[in-house]
């Protein structure tokens, strides 16, 4: 009887998980086909790659700076409270909008008149005309705070009410958006061909339809949450009685949240900088300097990695998180160590092949995001190094990210920024080190190869805090997992890679001569690895291949054999 009890409960989780990760997996798709397309419009290990990426950059990281950790986390609960309410929350809800919307123009405003004042800050080296460039996009990239504002706190807001998918599904539009704006972009001023002085022939109207158009589409992003958020019945309205709202209990809450965004945050914006210093570095070099990753690179390189995560580890947290949260408002802590123990170990089974799979394909992967140009090759090469660095510290990343989870259901906000701010001066530490000792051409790679030793610090030292705090989650059991299925990763890994090298991947053939080639490669290689893989994980009765593909294998009677 309890199980049939909970099976209308586990199917509409196993729905709603599905539909979250194939929103997420659908953006991150088309955040990749625009991302390739800006490579192949301006290119991506050049100057004006890296300008514009460092002027279209500045406003996500800053509205995580300032707002990011709140809305993301520390208002979920409070809205999960409110939604109780008679009203089912519609008081608190409105005021907490509207009080969103003026902080979030006030901020706005301020930070588009000091877009010049910022780019000079955040960048190394730059000379007078890169600067006047930079800070022309960032005149038309800065009002994208506003909008990731209210994206934030509607999509909060549609959580706290289980809706979860709209907001998964919002950056769909945002991607459309800006494929289309770089697709004409091409269409009017043509492909970036390599060799030529951007910045002397670059014009007003090729900035007001790049960085507007990247604008517009995190505008089309805040904007579609507009009609579920309606659905939902709570009759949202202005309301600027912010007394009693809660704010000095949510600010207490936030003053921890806050102070580990900017640290995070501020870390980003330094690393950025020294980065930057690879745009100037380029003069005069052969091939324009191809093969010098920059900013743009780097960012590429990070926008693949995440992929699994934000696809797997995020849906699931996002998921578990609000169980976690209740779990605790009902004084059921007992339940935390198995939900996060379930977690990791699900989890591990798309991630740790990810990260096995980017190692080998981390050539072509490249090559996919170095545009057409006569140089694309050497661009291409010069982001998968960067891949390659980058993917090492992607198990522990989401495992980090898990973790502090358990923390920020609890309310307890000072924990996760206490291991911020020591990984923040540890990789601060390290970076400047490494400006310090290194030339500027190789500030990217050495940048790469420290975000994945800090995400391995991250996870070490929230797995210490969670064990000392509620106990053992099974982590032996965790670990046992992990290095099962890294093994079977491997082991794929090592067929996926004769495959490759079949496809010239490592000898500058095939799979590196072109976008087309690039991408057949990728989806050869990275289907023989799966099968392999899965072959192998069941040959083994894994029990974590089970709980993965649970939800699929229910309508799909065949992977249950």
């Amino acid at each position: 009887m309890p199980q049939q009890q909970s099976d209308p409960q586990t199917g509409r989780q196993s729905k709603a998980y599905a539909l979250m990760a194939s929103g997420t997996l659908v953006s991150r798709i088309l955040g990749f086909i625009r991302t390739a397309l800006l490579a192949v419009a301006i290119g991506s290990s050049t100057t004006m790659g890296d300008i514009f990426e460092k002027a279209n950059v500045i406003p996500t990281i800053i509205f995580m700076l300032l707002a990011g950790g709140i809305f993301n986390v520390v208002l979920v609960p409070q809205l999960i409270k409110a939604s109780k309410a008679s009203d089912r929350g519609s008081a608190y809800t409105s005021k907490l909008v509207t009080f969103t919307v003026v902080v979030m123009s006030l901020a706005t405003v301020l930070l588009t008149l000091l877009a010049g004042p910022l780019i000079t800050t955040l960048t190394l080296d730059w000379s007078p005309s890169m600067l006047a460039m930079g800070t022309a996009f960032a005149y038309w990239c800065m009002p994208q705070v506003f909008f990731y504002g209210v994206y934030a706190v509607f999509g909060q807001v549609l959580n706290a009410h289980g809706r979860f998918t709209a907001y998964m599904w919002a950056p769909v539009a945002n991607n459309v958006v800006q494929i289309l704006t770089i697709g004409t972009f091409i269409v009017l001023f043509g492909a970036y061909g390599g060799g030529n002085d951007q910045l002397s022939t670059w014009t007003t109207a090729q900035t007001v339809l790049l960085a507007g158009g990247s604008t517009l589409g995190i505008v089309i992003q805040a904007v579609v949450l507009f009609w579920p958020l309606r659905r939902l019945g709570l009759n949202l309205r202005p309301d600027f009685a912010w007394r009693g709202m809660g704010l000095r209990h949510v600010g207490k809450l936030a003053a921890w949240t806050l102070s580990s965004m900017m640290v995070g945050n501020i870390a980003s914006l330094i690393n950025s900088k020294f980065v930057s210093a690879a745009a100037p570095a380029r003069e005069g070099m052969p091939f324009g300097g191809a093969d010098i990753p920059g900013e743009y690179a780097l960012n590429t390189s990070q926008l693949i990695t995440v992929l699994p995560h934000s696809i797997f580890a995020l849906t699931l947290a996002t998921m578990i998180f609000n169980e976690f949260t209740k779990a605790f408002h009902e004084n059921r802590r007992d339940e935390i160590a198995p939900l996060l123990s379930r977690g990791l170990r699900t989890t591990a089974v798309p991630i740790v092949f990810a990260t096995v799979a980017f190692i080998v394909l981390a050539g072509p992967l490249g090559r996919l995001f170095a545009g057409n140009s006569s140089t694309s090759m050497m661009q291409g090469a010069a982001i998968g190094q960067l891949l390659l660095l980058t993917a090492l510290g992607l198990p522990f990343k989401s495992a980090h990210f898990f973790m502090i989870r358990v923390f920020f259901a609890e309310e307890d906000t000072k924990t996760p920024m206490l291991i911020q701010t020591v990984i923040a001066v540890v990789g601060i530490s390290l970076s400047f080190t490494a400006v310090q000792t290194l030339p500027a051409t190789e500030i990217a790679r050495a940048m790469a190869l420290i975000f994945g030793v800090t995400n391995v610090l991250s996870a070490l030292i929230a797995h210490f805090l969670v064990v000392r705090r509620y106990g053992d989650y099974g982590s032996a059991n965790v670990i046992d997992a992990y290095l099962r299925i890294a093994f079977m990763a491997t082991l794929s890994g090592v067929v996926g890679a004769a495959v490759l090298w079949a496809f010239g991947g490592y000898t500058w053939g095939f799979a590196m001569g072109s976008i087309a080639g690039a991408i057949v490669s990728i989806s050869v290689v990275g289907a023989v690895m799966a099968i392999v893989y899965i072959v192998l994980l069941r040959l083994s009765r894994s029990e974590e291949l089970d709980s993965f593909l649970g939800p699929i294998a229910r309508r799909i009677p065949q992977l249950r054999r």
